[in-house]
C-alpha cells in the first residue's frame, strides 16, 4: 500500500474514532440527565395513574407518556447546561491546550450537542409532547377494537391534523412577512427551512417569557431565600422567648421543638441569612450592570449583536470574558441564576401558579404542561443570555440562524425593557421587605395603631 494511502487510511480512522468517541460522550451524558429527571418526575407524579389496581392499557399508556416527559424534562435540562458547559470547555481548553487527557473535550464535541439540543428540542415540542398528550386523553376510534394500537392509531391521526394546521399557519405567516416567491418556495424545504422556522419563532416566544418572568422570579428570590433560611432579630433575646414559650401547653411545647429558629445554630441566625441576601443581591445587581453596558455597547459597536458562529470554528482560541476564567466562572454562575430567578417567577406568576406541581400528587397532563413549559424557557436560555450580553460566546449550530436575532431594535429594546422590569421589581420588592423588617426588628409592629377620629367609640347618653 502507498504511503498516501496508508495516511488517508489513518485519517479515516481517526475521524471513525472520534465519531465513536462523540457519541458514547452524548450518550453517557444524556443517560446521566434522564436518569436524574425519571427521579424528579417520580416524585411529583401521582402513584394511582400507574397502580397496579389501575387498569392495565391505561397504566401503559400513562407509563408511555412518563417516559416522553422524561425525555423531553432530559432534553429541557441538557439546554440549561449547554452554555455553561460550552464556556466551561473553552476555558479549560485555553488553558490546557495540549493535555492529552482533555483531548475528547474539542469543538467538534461542542457543535455536536448544540446540534442535538436543537434537534431533540422541535422533536419534543412538535412531536413528542403533543403525542404524550393526545395518547393519554385517546380511546379509540369508535367501532374499532380497544387495545393501545387503537390509541396509537387516533393520536396518530390527530397529531397530523395538527400538525398541518400549524405548518400551514408558519407557512402562511412566512408568505406574509416574506412577501416575495422564494420565501414561499423555500418553505417546501421542510428539514433546512420549515422546522428551524417554527422552532425560531417558538424560540421567540420563549425569550419573551423570559424577559416578563425573569424580572419578577428575581425579586422573589429574596421572599424564597427568606423562607428557607432563618432570619436574624436584631435586639431579640431568642432565650427569653424560648423560656417563656415552654411554659404553654403541651401541643405549643411540640411545635416548639421543630421550629426551625431554636433548630438553627447561631451561625445560621446570624450570618447565613444576611450572606444569601447579599449573594442574591450582588448577582441581581451584575447582571442590571452588564445588560445596562451591553445597552451602550448596542448604540456604538454591531459586533454587540447577537450572531452566530459557524461549524468550523474551534474552541479554546480566545476567552469570551476580558476578566479571564474568573469572568467566565462568573458568566456560568450568571446563567444558572437567571434560569433559576425565571422558573421561581414562572411558577410564582399569577398565570401560571396552578401548573406548580406537588409531590406524589402531581397529574400526569400537569407533568406534561411543565415538561413543555421547562422546555421553552430552557430552549430559550442560550438566545436569552447572549441577547442580553451576560455571555460573549455566540451561538452555535441552528440557534444562530434566527432571523430576528440581526434585528437591532428587538434587541435593544428587548435590552432596555430587561433592566427597567428588573429595576422597578427590585425596587418594589426588596423596599418593601426590608422596610418590614427595620419595623419588625426595632419592634415598632408592636405599637398600637391611631384610631381616626371617626372611629372612636361616643360615650352614650
Amino acid at each position: 500500500m502507498a504511503p498516501a494511502e496508508q495516511d488517508a487510511l489513518a485519517l479515516r480512522e481517526q475521524l471513525f474514532h472520534e465519531r465513536v468517541r462523540e457519541c458514547i460522550i452524548c450518550t453517557l451524558l444524556f443517560a446521566s440527565l434522564y436518569i436524574l429527571c425519571h427521579f424528579i418526575i417520580t416524585h411529583f407524579k401521582q402513584h394511582t395513574d400507574f397502580a397496579a389496581e389501575h387498569d392495565d392499557e391505561d397504566a401503559a399508556v400513562n407509563r408511555i407518556a412518563l417516559g416522553l416527559c422524561t425525555f423531553t424534562l432530559a432534553v429541557a435540562l441538557g439546554a440549561v447546561l449547554l452554555l455553561p458547559f460550552s464556556i466551561i470547555s473553552n476555558e479549560v481548553l485555553l488553558s490546557f491546550p495540549h493535555n492529552y487527557y482533555i483531548q475528547w473535550l474539542n469543538g467538534s464535541l461542542v457543535h455536536g450537542l448544540w446540534n442535538l439540543v436543537f434537534l431533540f428540542s422541535n422533536l419534543s415540542l412538535v412531536f413528542l409532547m403533543p403525542f404524550a398528550y393526545f395518547f393519554t386523553e385517546s380511546e379509540g376510534f369508535a367501532g374499532s377494537k380497544k387495545g393501545i394500537m387503537a390509541r396509537v392509531y387516533e393520536t396518530s391521526v390527530v397529531l397530523l391534523l395538527l400538525t398541518l394546521l400549524v405548518l400551514g399557519m408558519v407557512w402562511v405567516a412566512s408568505a406574509i412577512v416574506g412577501n416575495d416567491v422564494a420565501s414561499r418556495q423555500s418553505l417546501y424545504d421542510l428539514w433546512e427551512y420549515y422546522l428551524p422556522y417554527l422552532y425560531s419563532c417558538i424560540s421567540l416566544f420563549g425569550v419573551l417569557l423570559l424577559l416578563l418572568c425573569t424580572p419578577f422570579g428575581l425579586s422573589t428570590m429574596f421572599a424564597v431565600t427568606g423562607k428557607l433560611l432563618v432570619k436574624p432579630r436584631l435586639l431579640e433575646d431568642l432565650d427569653e422567648q424560648l423560656s417563656c414559650t415552654r411554659l404553654e401547653e403541651a401541643a405549643v411545647s411540640r411545635r416548639i421543638s421543630s421550629e426551625l429558629r431554636q433548630r438553627a445554630s447561631p451561625w445560621q441566625r446570624n450570618l447565613g441569612y444576611p450572606l444569601a441576601m447579599l449573594g442574591l443581591l450582588a448577582l441581581t445587581g451584575i447582571s442590571v450592570l452588564i445588560v445596562c453596558f451591553h445597552v451602550l455597547e448596542l448604540l456604538l459597536d454591531d459586533a454587540a449583536m447577537p450572531r452566530g458562529i459557524q461549524q468550523d470554528a474551534s474552541l479554546g482560541q480566545v476567552s469570551f470574558s476580558i476578566f479571564g476564567s474568573f469572568g467566565a466562572a462568573l458568566q456560568v454562575v450568571l446563567i444558572l441564576y437567571l434560569m433559576v430567578s425565571s422558573v421561581v417567577g414562572f411558577y410564582n406568576s399569577p398565570l401560571f401558579t396552578r401548573l406548580l406541581p406537588e409531590r406524589q400528587d402531581t397529574p400526569l397532563t400537569k407533568i406534561i404542561g411543565n415538561c413543555v413549559s421547562l422546555l421553552v424557557l430552557s430552549s430559550a436560555l442560550p438566545v436569552f443570555s447572549r441577547t442580553l450580553g451576560i455571555t460573549r460566546f455566540d451561538l452555535l449550530g441552528d440557534f444562530g440562524r434566527f432571523n430576528w436575532l440581526g434585528n437591532f431594535y428587538i434587541v435593544f429594546l428587548y435590552n432596555m425593557g430587561f433592566a427597567v422590569l428588573t429595576t422597578l421589581c427590585l425596587v418594589k420588592r426588596v423596599s418593601w421587605a426590608v422596610q418590614a423588617e427595620l419595623i419588625h426588628a426595632f419592634g415598632l409592629h408592636k405599637l398600637p395603631l391611631p384610631v381616626p377620629r371617626s372611629r372612636r367609640l361616643t360615650k352614650p347618653c
